[in-house]
């Protein structure tokens, strides 16, 4: 009896051990799944997300004027399996801590995240096309000082093709001009 007492005084000078949850904030893991969350800023559109969706809660639609698209993510669907942010190629999907998703039967249709991204048109042709994000323009270009990665995010492939083969293309003598001298090569020689 005197052990119980001896616990029972101790718990009264500790306090509650316990999470003050309703009442208070509460502890959340950092790796907590709560709901995936899309970044417009830095979706591309390329659908590898809605490929690795198991649940397929996500779905990616063209505007019907070509002029963009909507990525939309059903929660109510979505099982956190977190594959849509494990093969997002820019990093644009997550999975928030937020552990918050009860909700009333009525609004169940409701539970969907939708963004809408408009193209823009390209720096060179203006041909429509979304450009590359700040981020991953900057860390695919960093190793060449040549490149700047502003207008080249702003490119559609084709241009950005053509800036690179302008850039990194052999230049070949003009008829008329000497030629260039003959080099050694480790390439085995040709019989012409």
């Amino acid at each position: 009896m005197a052990g119980f007492l001896k616990v029972l005084f101790r718990n009264l000078l500790e306090g509650p051990s316990t999470d003050p949850f309703p009442l208070g904030e509460t502890f959340t893991p950092e790796r907590l799944r709560g709901r995936a969350v899309v970044d417009p800023d830095l979706c591309m559109g390329c659908g590898i997300c809605r490929h690795s969706c198991a649940a397929g809660a996500i779905h990616i639609g063209q505007l019907p004027d070509s002029s963009g698209f909507t990525i939309t993510i059903w929660q109510n669907s979505c099982c956190l399996c977190a594959s849509c942010r494990h093969y997002c190629p820019t990093g644009a999907m997550s999975i928030s801590t937020d552990w918050h998703s009860a909700h009333a039967q009525t609004e169940k249709y409701k539970r969907l995240e939708q963004h809408t991204i408009k193209y823009e048109p390209c720096a060179q042709c203006g041909e429509l096309m979304r450009p590359i994000p700040k981020a991953l323009a900057e860390k695919l270009y960093a190793w060449n000082d040549e490149i700047d990665p502003e207008l080249t995010r702003r490119l559609c492939p084709k241009c950005r093709q053509i800036e690179d083969a302008k850039r990194n293309a052999c230049l070949l003598p003009e008829p008329g001009e000497t030629p260039v001298e003959k080099a050694v090569t480790s390439a085995a020689p040709t019989k012409d």
